[in-house]
Formats: C-alpha cells, structure tokens, sequence
C-alpha cells in the first residue's frame, strides 16, 4: 500500500461525507497498492473505509499477495464474486467506483438493501490530478519518447504511403521502445479524414497538399503519453497555412495562461477566443484537454465547463483544433505539468509549421 497516497484518499472521503468506498478500476487500485490487475469480466475490488479497514477482493487467478495492513479476500470463478464484499460493506452510503460493472453493482444491491449506492470516485480522482515525484518522473520519461515517435513518424512520410502503415509505424516504435502494450489506437489521419478528430486509420493515400495527423499516444511504465503534430505533405495552401498558425496561437496562447490558482475553463477560453477570432469557432469541436497519468484520459477535465482549480502537480493536455469538414484538420497538443508559478510543457517536439 501506498501510505501517503491512501491518507490523500481518506481526506478526500471525509471532505465529501463518503465513510466508504469500493475502488474498482485497473488504474486506480494501482495508484494505492501497487498491484496492476486486468480482471477483464471478473471481478477486482479494493474496499476502504474512514475507520482504517482495507480489504482487498480478488479471483485466485489474479495471484494476489498479502500486503500488511490489509485483508484480502479471495475467490474462485464458481463462486458468487460479490457475496464477501457484500458482507463487508457497511450500511448506508457506499462510495461506487464509477467504471464498476453494473453486474456487480447490482448483485451488491441484491444481497445488500440496507446499503445505498452512490459514485464515489472523487475520492480518488482528485488524488490523482496531483501527481507525485514519482509519477511527474515518469510522465516526463513518456512524453521525452513520444517526441522521438512523433519525429520518427514524420520522417516515415513517403509518396503512396496509407494512413494505417504510418499507424503500425509509430506502433513499431512503441514496441521497440519498450511500451507497456499495444494500443492499436494511434490516430493518422490525411486530408479530409482529418477533419474528424477521431478518425481511425485505414488504407487511405496520401497525396500532394494533403495535411497529415499525427495524434499517438501509449503509456511506459504504466503512464501514458499522449501527443499531437499536424504537418504538410509537399505543399501547403494558404487557407491550410492560416488554419494551423491559428491553432498554434490557440496551443500557445492556453500554455501562457496556465498557473496555479485559476479554474481550467480559463485555458479553455484562451484557446477557444483565439481561434473564435480568427473566425473559426464553429470548426474547434470538442474541449481544450483532458486529465493524463495512469489513463490516458483521466481527471481534470480541461473544458468550457470545468471549475477545477489548476494546482501543481496537476498533468493535462492543450490540444485546441480546427476542422473544415471535406477539406483538412489541425490539431496540436502537448501535455503540461502545473508547476508553482505556471507550467512545464513535457513535449518539446517543433510546432512549426512543416512542409515534409
């Protein structure tokens, strides 16, 4: 168990009224034990209370260990997974992981009336958004090589080359480079397919004019990167040019205005005005970032309607963009650190303008 870290949790419980919780996700049982379990469709349950218990639930196929200070309980696949949780748990409110499968939330309820569900992952969400030495470590370490990948992409650019072949490219990298696992996610995308900010890779070609995103993303060492660069294949018209220095400025100028003590809508609307300015607001779809750590996307939300406080040690992306439906997109995204005055970009991969 991580000490330090369970203690942020308990505060965190006691701030909003929650005595108890049940903490589910992969990530998250991670982040306060150490222990990195895939459950797939069984289940995995790490139950805490403000009176100091902790019981660790698990299948015997997890080969979970004993840790001190906390019982674990163990199960087999012919048994009802939910049937010692259910035993333990307190009445009154519980504290629901928000991604617990609802099979198990609602077995839990079957065994258990007296016991009223709530979601209650704020406890170790906010936790989370402040990130360790540690973990501030490690998310540098990720982001130093997704720069090499995303400059081992670009240079990969070639006449007749498909969006899916640059696509297993960065993919290639990643392995090589020791990445945790395949994502089979990385986003490239030509020409008009970039137009859609999600956009998966097929055989598409590229051609002469074409803008090119690159938006890739794995983690190492259990954190994630997340990145993107836009660049232009031979040509660049002017409409193309105008766009992608109005997203730069956009990038930019919500980078300057991130420092501690201002709510993360503040950043959004940085970027947003930039480019509503320039007379491209109805082209920029979706909120400026997301929270990034041991998800790839995780809290803060970095949106229009977030009124999170920006703090140090908190890690999200800027990653304003500029969509013309049939024609092109520019996205340019980099992952900040809020530092005690302002900000550390983890990617320093070039933002100008290319012509490759």
């Amino acid at each position: 168990m991580n000490e330090s870290r369970i203690e942020r949790v308990l505060e965190n419980m006691q701030k909003s009224g929650l005595e108890q919780i049940v903490v589910t996700s992969t990530s998250s049982v991670y982040y306060l034990t150490g222990i990195w379990v895939e459950p797939l469709e069984r289940m995995l349950a790490l139950y805490l209370n403000t009176q100091g218990e902790r019981i660790l639930f698990g299948n015997y196929l997890f080969g979970l260990s004993p840790q001190p200070g906390t019982r674990l309980v163990q199960h087999s696949d012919s048994d009802n997974p939910v049937r010692d949780l259910a035993q333990a748990v307190r009445p009154g409110k519980l504290g629901i992981d928000k991604m617990w499968p609802s099979k198990f939330l609602i077995g839990l309820t079957q065994l258990r009336a007296d016991v009223i569900p709530v979601i209650g992952s704020a406890p170790v969400d906010d936790a989370r958004m402040l990130k360790d030495a540690q973990e501030i470590a490690a998310m540098r370490y990720s982001s130093q090589l997704n720069d090499l990948a995303v400059e081992a992409a670009i240079a990969s650019i070639h006449e007749g080359a498909a969006e899916n072949e640059l696509a297993a490219k960065v993919e290639e990298f990643y392995r090589v480079h020791g990445a945790d696992h395949s994502s089979e996610g990385q986003l490239v995308c030509f020409g008009a397919n970039g137009a859609d900010p999600h956009h998966s890779p097929n055989a598409t070609i590229l051609r002469q004019g074409d803008s090119v995103t690159f938006d890739i993303f794995i983690p190492f060492n259990r954190y994630w990167c997340d990145m993107t660069r836009t660049v232009f294949f031979k040509t660049v018209s002017d409409e193309q040019r105008r766009v992608y220095e109005t997203v730069k400025e956009a990038n930019l100028s919500a980078i300057a205005a991130v420092r501690p003590g201002l709510p993360l809508r503040d950043f959004d609307k940085a970027a947003r005005k930039v480019i509503e300015d320039a007379g491209y607001g109805s082209y920029f779809t979706h909120r400026l970032g997301h929270g990034a750590g041991l998800d790839c996307h995780e809290m803060p939300d970095v949106s229009s309607a977030s009124d999170v406080i920006a703090a140090p040690g908190m890690v999200f992306s800027i990653e304003p963009g500029v969509y013309l439906p049939g024609k092109f997109g520019v996205r340019i995204e980099d992952l900040v650190l809020v530092t005690e005055d302002g900000c550390e970009v983890l990617n320093k991969a070039s933002k100008d303008l290319r012509i490759v």
